[in-house]
């Protein structure tokens, strides 16, 4: 069985984890726990049973971390994950939490596993910084990408059976293909002499009430409004041309898609805030053309005309009495 490790929500990535943890190391494994820190650490105390070998197996404590993302095809390389050059990435962060629980001497050794794919060169890389920065012997630093992923699922085979991964309990995911398109589209015609400027169009509901119904904040309301509201007669008459009938059809199809899964995994407590920043953030994670920076901003755009022209979020045409 092969997972779609992007398409896991965290804890079950987390719950995955633990359960091949508790197949290497014992069945002692303390789940994952959130630290002083903010960080989620699973421990194992004792002696493993089968890792690194049933030989020479470590001994004492283990911390293991889990770090799962949302995107396709992304790997240990990517500058969000790893680099010399910055402080701001999962690596340096990881480095200075080890650091402190070596200094607490709460760790000898270290496994990380993370949906990404691992080169040889980025583990070895990875594995001597780790070692050099934090003074953990580079034989105590275990780093698991999805290639041996797959082949522990394959020595374990219960595991995703134990797993019990539920697709109803996955988070709120997206296809970023056909608004991909879109914005590709778009980005063309922006280069074409600009559209006759006009009035943005009128929503359904008036923007204040669409607000209400959606718990969306005030502040971040304006702030759409600030910075978005300009854009939308271009988006509009964009896809209202006939020669765009193709891209219009796409359009439908996608906030479609957006709107019954909002409907079916958005949670209760939930502001429309955090719907917003989860798409357009997994979006980005999810496809190269939507990172590159026009793009970045034209997909913000076009999140801000779905709500905006309520084809996404609840209107007063949605409820029932």
């Amino acid at each position: 069985m092969k997972f779609a490790y992007e398409d896991l929500s965290d804890k079950q990535f987390e719950h995955l984890i633990i359960l091949i943890c508790q197949k290497l190391l014992g069945i002692g494994v303390q789940g994952f726990s959130e630290g002083t820190d903010g960080g989620r650490d699973a421990k194992f105390v004792g002696t493993a049973e089968l890792h690194p070998s049933k030989a020479a197996p470590w001994a004492g404590t283990i911390i293991v971390q889990a770090k799962h993302t949302n995107g396709y095809n992304r790997s240990f390389s990517e500058t969000d994950f790893y680099s010399i050059d910055s402080n701001s990435n999962v690596i340096a962060e990881e480095i200075l939490r080890i650091k402190k629980l070596r200094d607490n001497q709460e760790l000898d050794h270290y496994m990380l596993f993370a949906n990404r794919r691992l080169a040889g060169n980025a583990e070895s890389d990875i594995r001597k910084l780790i070692s050099s920065e934090c003074t953990i012997p580079i034989g105590s630093i275990y780093l698991c990408g999805i290639e041996q992923l797959e082949l522990l699922l394959k020595t374990f085979p219960e595991v995703p059976k134990m797993a019990e991964i539920d697709p109803i309990d996955s988070p709120l995911i997206v296809s970023p293909d056909n608004l991909a398109e879109i914005v590709q589209a778009l980005a063309r015609s922006l280069k074409a002499p600009r559209l006759s400027k006009g009035d943005p169009p009128v929503s359904r509901v008036t923007y204040a009430q669409k607000n209400r119904l959606n718990n969306m904040t005030s502040e971040y309301a304006a702030e759409l409004i600030d910075r978005y509201l300009k854009d939308t007669m271009q988006i509009q008459r964009f896809l209202a041309d006939p020669s765009n009938l193709e891209i219009m059809s796409m359009y439908v199809d996608v906030t479609e898609e957006f709107q019954l899964k909002i409907i079916a995994k958005r949670k209760n407590y939930q502001s429309f805030d955090d719907v917003m920043n989860y798409l357009r953030d997994l979006l980005l994670s999810r496809d190269a053309v939507l990172r590159q920076r026009l793009h970045k901003r034209l997909t913000y755009a076009i999140l801000f005309y779905m709500y905006w022209n309520c084809d996404i979020g609840q209107n007063t045409n949605a409820q029932t009495h």
